[in-house]
């Protein structure tokens, strides 16, 4: 379905939730590009502007924590506390038609992270983000739906064992990073309201100035330090890996900002410990995608895609476990790598998907919005083909994940941390060699 065609097909629906409001029928419907799992749709009513918030099937929904309705109450309660989060005027109902999801009033600004990180004053813009989160976590569960979750630090480690498991419980580093996670479990303490996705493209900001937060769906009640370290993980640094927090300044300043305005200084040890967490939890997330494709729920290009960069977080999880490790193994040279010999005779799968890549850039000038960025996506997807063809990385090995995961064999015996190094950078060289932290971890592990 093209983005017109599906623009199409939710007016009717859309219009009839705007009307229980006293809004005029949507004009110049159209998808917004990103959003890892929900779609968001933007169009005008009236002279105002607005953006549909969907699921992109019902079943999409089934499993999480709460529906639409719980998170439009928790935005809204994050809009009186305060915090730069949008008004929802309107949820959708059955009787819609369209699927579930609701309706906020635009924010100014962009979402865009490349753009974001070169403004001008990104100081300034850190201090605000810090200024946002702490009032967050200052919300009061007396102002909130009784079905926003609170997060069992224990329980959710077991989460994660058990979705390592479901996807095959083969990949060394997460094993690695599964035990490190429940040898170090903290110790409980007062929970707060946690945004649980807050980080730089689930931001607006325009002239160095936050304009917005967005993406509420994974709320809970749980540590601080988790909504401080997601931010901060290399991913969602993007271009700017040089300023730890959310690619905009230092640790230092951030964590003084928030401090100014919560009352509370960060526990660094506690700190590390979620930034590890969310590491471990994003790789099995991005894992999780291939799985809604699979099933038919959702058979976006994206999540196949989404699904590869697991390899991203395994070699930011290794930089992270690897401080641990004895300097002897830290100072261990890399095995060398490993390549397929050069193609002869008939044409290998690399090289017909990069003769489909070719063909796709020759066509792309007659796309345009969502359509655009899936032709996008999938020379994306292509590429990694086409170089995976190359390179032989055996970055699945359940027999050594299983002896990590049980504490068999850990970082402290001689070559394990240099075979997990070399098949982190060959496996990350396919999937997404431009990702910034893969030049970072070359020349700390190679010279």
């Amino acid at each position: 379905m093209g983005e017109i065609d599906g623009a199409s097909a939710l007016e009717p629906g859309l219009a009839k939730a705007l009307a229980r409001v006293g809004l005029a029928a949507p004009e110049g419907l159209r998808r917004l590009t990103g959003g890892a799992t929900m779609e968001s749709w933007f169009f005008s009513s009236g002279a105002e502007d607005f953006v549909l918030r969907r699921a992109p099937s019902l079943s999409f929904m089934e499993g999480r924590p709460f529906g639409h309705e719980v998170e439009a109450a928790i935005i809204n309660a994050a809009h009186n506390a305060g915090v730069m989060a949008p008004e929802v005027v309107v949820g959708l109902e059955p009787a819609d038609g369209i699927g579930s999801g609701f309706v906020m009033r635009a924010l100014p600004g962009t979402a865009e992270p490349r753009v974001i990180l070169d403004m001008k004053q990104p100081g300034r813009l850190l201090e605000e983000v810090a200024r946002d989160l702490a009032r967050i976590h200052a919300i009061p569960r007396a102002a909130l739906p009784e079905d926003v979750p609170e997060l069992d630090y224990a329980e959710a480690v077991n989460g994660l064992v058990q979705q390592f498991e479901v996807a095959g419980g083969d990949r060394p580093v997460i094993a690695l990073g599964l035990k490190w996670l429940r040898d170090n479990l903290p110790e409980p303490v007062e929970p707060v309201l946690n945004h649980g996705d807050f980080r730089l493209g689930n931001l607006l900001a325009e002239n160095s100035h936050l304009t917005g937060v967005l993406d509420w769906e994974l709320c809970h009640f749980g540590d601080r330090h988790e909504d401080l370290a997601f931010g901060c993980m290399a991913v969602w640094r993007f271009s700017r890996i040089d300023r730890p927090a959310l690619g905009l300044g230092s640790l230092e300043d951030y964590l003084v900002a928030y401090e100014q305005e919560s009352g509370f200084g960060a526990d660094l040890d506690r700190f590390r410990f979620w930034l590890i967490y969310r590491t471990v939890w994003w790789a099995l997330g991005c894992l999780r995608m291939a799985s809604f494709w699979r099933s038919g729920d959702d058979r976006m290009l994206e999540r196949v895609v989404i699904s590869r960069r697991t390899s991203e977080q395994e070699l930011d999880l290794l930089l992270l476990l690897e401080e641990d490790a004895p300097e002897e193994e830290r100072a261990r040279p890399l095995p060398p790598i490993e390549k397929r010999p050069k193609p002869q005779g008939e044409a290998s799968m690399g090289e017909i998907a990069s003769a489909i890549s070719e063909w796709l850039a020759a066509i792309k000038d007659r796309m345009e919005g969502h359509d655009r960025f899936q032709l996008a996506v999938a020379r994306n997807a292509l590429g990694m083909l086409a170089r995976g063809d190359q390179i032989v990385a055996e970055c699945e090995n359940g027999h050594l994940a299983q002896q990590l995961f049980r504490g068999e064999r850990s970082l402290r015996n001689p070559g394990v941390l240099a075979a997990l190094r070399r098949t982190a950078l060959d496996k990350l060289a396919a999937d997404v060699p431009k990702y910034p932290m893969l030049e970072r971890a070359r020349a700390k592990w190679t010279g």
